[in-house]
């Protein structure tokens, strides 16, 4: 925040207050607006984090299920026959709303079923297991991008609050005083010169011949 020297003398600085103002107004209405904007888009993927975690959570405890059958079925060793030969991609779809970008979607990148999988190892539960896990894996990185995304919504409206409460609080309310001291200021001295004219008007007529 400027100090009173940043202030213009006189007539510039009442000027220079009042445009300031204006600007600071006018990012505060925009403040406002961004907000209104925010939070049904905050509320909803709250809605969404939870919901993806859920499915996760519900994915991760059947896959659970699904692997013990294939363990009891084949052991250790079938399982690590059916692990995937690479690690797994993750693609990610992105949205922008009043200048924050968060990802909305997320998909596994070239993770398609083996259809032959259980009979290569030689083992009805694997093929299936396989398929709860490849479920369970992509709720996971579904919840792993709804937490990014409420995260970074959320710290969007943070920013926000705080930047709209800074005006609110100090630079508009400095502004106004300083514009108010300045106007009383100027508005003095007009009323002083003019006194200074009528005294001058009069000291020349009682003068005069």
């Amino acid at each position: 925040m400027p100090s009173l020297a940043h202030v213009p003398p006189g007539r510039a600085g009442r000027l220079w207050l009042r445009r300031r103002l204006g600007t600071a107004e006018r990012g505060r209405d925009q403040l406002e607006r961004k907000l209104r904007v925010l939070a049904p888009e905050l509320e909803r993927r709250r809605l969404h984090r939870d919901q993806r975690h859920r499915q996760w959570a519900a994915d991760c405890r059947d896959a659970q299920v699904w692997v013990l059958r294939a363990g009891l079925l084949g052991g250790q060793d079938a399982l690590d026959r059916a692990a995937p030969a690479r690690p797994v991609e993750v693609r990610l779809r992105w949205s922008t709303t009043v200048g924050v970008t968060y990802p909305v979607e997320a998909e596994l990148v070239d993770l398609a079923p083996d259809a032959t999988l259980g009979r290569t190892v030689g083992n009805a539960a694997v093929e299936p297991a396989a398929a709860a896990f490849r479920r369970a894996l992509l709720a996971g990185v579904e919840a792993a991008a709804a937490d990014e995304a409420l995260r970074r919504v959320e710290e969007e409206a943070r920013t926000t609050r705080r930047r709209l409460r800074a005006l609110e609080q100090r630079w508009l309310p400095w502004l106004q005083d300083r514009l108010t001291t300045v106007e009383s200021a100027l508005e003095q001295a007009e009323q002083e010169d003019a006194a200074r004219l009528r005294h001058a008007v009069g000291t020349d007529r009682g003068a005069g011949p």
